[in-house]
């Protein structure tokens, strides 16, 4: 019995460690002996910047001021705002721009981003399609940092790097900080040695003869780099193309966000379960089990891992240890979650708060994936 359960325990930390730094250091290496280079060039297709709204009333026009601005030939320059059904004075605001050759597609009956991404690149006239949110603010030459690498015929997606702000410094603010950076590492390092996959949101471009209309629950920036390797394509990381956004501030927030695209992530894996199979996709099969599927399943394994330790900690002062320290870890968790609703801010507190409130997400997101309970119509969380 000793025995099975001190297996059990040094196997659960084995994954936990591949998870969270032997495959970061794995495509790390990988991407500097065997790094894809991308051919570069000065190029100038069409340009649609296509932005998707619901309800953006008091964004709308500071986003589209700020596209006005990008340093861009006019007449290959297009911008497309996609209102999904919204309620409020989003479309009015946009109409008021038509003077400036700004294109409202109106989506009716609230279909959700993604339908509604995929009927407006329809309509679109540019080469490429420079997916965004109606907060996002970029830098004017966004498109001279993101279309270079378009020059390369290999090349269907070019992510740019967003920054995270919490200008009120709070523990899960600080927490969605950390994390992201840690992501932003596994993303030009994935895109280095293969391809990424997934992108933000709210800086992506896509040659439009390549994009594939997607179904509804699809969480679109992470699919669209499956649907584009499928044809041969990769989808590369720009760290020179920036924008800014900020981070939630509520713990609920920062669930419902991740709940939702984690439930929708669970969607797109099985239903493109063959991409999982190195046979089938190479090293971009790789990413999509250490990446996704692994990190998915750390709560089974942190739950094994305890259960696995608490029995052997009957038998052994190390593994007694060991197990004080988790009980002390998830304490520390619970006790972030209360000074964070209490509005104490206690910066120590971050790591093990947004640790284990990124691996319950992960828990509720199965459990909705399981129970067939989709997310298409979306709900922007703004403060």
């Amino acid at each position: 019995m000793f025995l099975a359960v001190q297996i059990i325990f040094w196997l659960c930390l084995a994954t936990l460690a591949y998870v969270y730094a032997g495959y970061p250091i794995l495509v790390i290496l990988m991407g500097k002996f065997f790094s894809k280079k991308i051919v570069r060039g000065t190029i100038e297709p069409t340009v649609t910047v296509l932005i998707t709204a619901f309800n953006e009333e008091a964004a709308i026009a500071a986003k589209i001021d700020n596209t006005l601005k990008i340093e861009y030939p006019s007449d290959k320059l297009e911008i497309l705002v996609a209102s999904d059904g919204s309620t409020d004075r989003t479309d009015e605001i946009v109409r008021s721009f038509a003077d400036r050759d700004v294109r409202l597609f109106r989506q009716e009956g609230r279909v959700g981003k993604t339908i509604t991404q995929n009927n407006a690149v329809e309509l679109s006239a540019g080469e490429i399609v420079l997916f965004s949110d109606a907060t996002t603010q970029y830098p004017t030459d966004i498109l001279r940092r993101l279309l270079p690498a378009f020059a390369d015929e290999t090349v269907g997606c070019v992510a740019g790097r967003l920054i995270y702000k919490d200008d009120s410094e709070t523990n899960v603010g600080s927490g969605a900080k950390s994390y992201w950076s840690y992501e932003t590492l596994l993303k030009q390092s994935e895109s280095n040695v293969c391809s990424l996959i997934g992108a933000s949101g709210c800086l992506y471009a896509v040659r439009r003869e390549a994009y594939r209309p997607m179904y509804a629950e699809a969480c679109s920036d992470f699919l669209i780099c499956t649907e584009l390797y499928r044809q041969g394509l990769r989808s590369v990381f720009e760290p020179d193309a920036t924008c800014y956004e900020m981070t939630n501030v509520d713990a609920g927030d920062e669930m419902r966000m991740r709940i939702r695209v984690i439930s929708q992530t669970f969607t797109d894996l099985w239903r493109n379960r063959d991409m999982l199979l190195p046979f089938r996709s190479g090293f971009f099969a790789v990413e999509l089990i250490s990446h996704k599927l692994l990190r998915y399943a750390v709560p089974l394994i942190l739950l094994l891992l305890f259960a696995a330790n608490g029995v052997a900690a009957m038998h052994s002062i190390f593994y007694s240890a060991v197990f004080v320290g988790q009980i002390l870890f998830y304490t520390t968790a619970l006790i972030g979650l209360l000074l964070e609703k209490a509005g104490v801010k206690l910066s120590l507190l971050f790591i093990p708060l947004y640790f284990v409130l990124a691996n319950v997400a992960s828990v509720i997101g199965f459990y909705k994936f399981l129970s067939g309970e989709r997310f298409a119509a979306w709900e922007p969380i703004r403060e």
